[in-house]
């Protein structure tokens, strides 16, 4: 799973510049989960995401065991994804997805709109998840076009997590474990408001994500050995 969340770093007179923290989160087959590694750019472009993927990919990331990639619809990440490793499955977050339906939704019916559309992700399987896509899709289409249109464009890589063994489905549709993980490096951060180079920021992100991996390794998810 490849996010990016934002910090603040001091430049030269008033003010402060983004800087962006790319990282990539994996779970292997033996369950174990692990910030793979990270790095602070300049912007989520796909030149960052490419020169960061590359750098997995020579170090030794190469895909053949890659199963499925999780991202949140940035367009430069999904590119890089193709040019790195074009034969792994994509997964569209699903939450990242919702989220960006409901801007399309009139406040009295964002509700019962997206309770509806979680009817999808949540059948038992990929033939159950498209006819309750349809479903969804023939009552809402006249009502909020522009909201149904926002997932039907990406319909086949938000049920690519159907190819994997059920018992994992819930741990690979989105990109929640991460953006669990990014929240703690803000609640470290924030306090910090600006930081005054690269290399203090890589220290922080480092400390918070270093002791997530130490967590993550006591505990293994155990559905990951296991096929259906």
């Amino acid at each position: 799973m490849y996010p990016g969340t934002v910090v603040k770093k001091r430049k030269t007179g008033f003010g402060a510049k983004k800087r962006v923290v790319l990282v990539a989160y994996g779970i292997g087959v033996d369950g174990k989960r692990e910030r793979i590694d990270f790095s602070v750019a300049n912007a989520e472009s796909e030149k960052m995401w490419w020169r960061f993927l590359n750098n997995l990919y020579r170090r030794g990331l190469i895909g053949e065991a890659l199963g499925l990639v999780v991202t949140d619809g940035n367009a430069g990440l999904e590119n890089a994804v193709d040019l790195v490793w074009s034969f792994v499955k994509r997964q569209r977050c699903w939450a990242h997805k919702l989220r960006n339906v409901a801007n399309y939704l009139k406040k009295k019916q964002r509700d019962s709109c997206i309770k509806e559309a979680r009817a999808i992700y949540n059948a038992t399987n990929k033939r159950e998840a498209e006819r309750a896509y349809s479903k969804w899709e023939k009552k809402w289409g006249p009502i909020a076009p522009k909201a149904v249109r926002c997932i039907e464009k990406a319909i086949d890589e938000l049920l690519n997590f159907y190819s994997c063994p059920s018992k994992i489905r819930v741990k690979v549709r989105t990109t929640n474990v991460i953006e669990r993980a990014f929240r703690e490096v803000r609640r470290r951060t924030r306090p910090m408001s600006c930081f005054n180079h690269d290399q203090s920021i890589e220290r922080i992100v480092y400390a918070v994500l270093s002791h997530l991996n130490e967590q993550w390794g006591k505990k293994p998810l155990k559905e990951f050995t296991q096929n259906d």
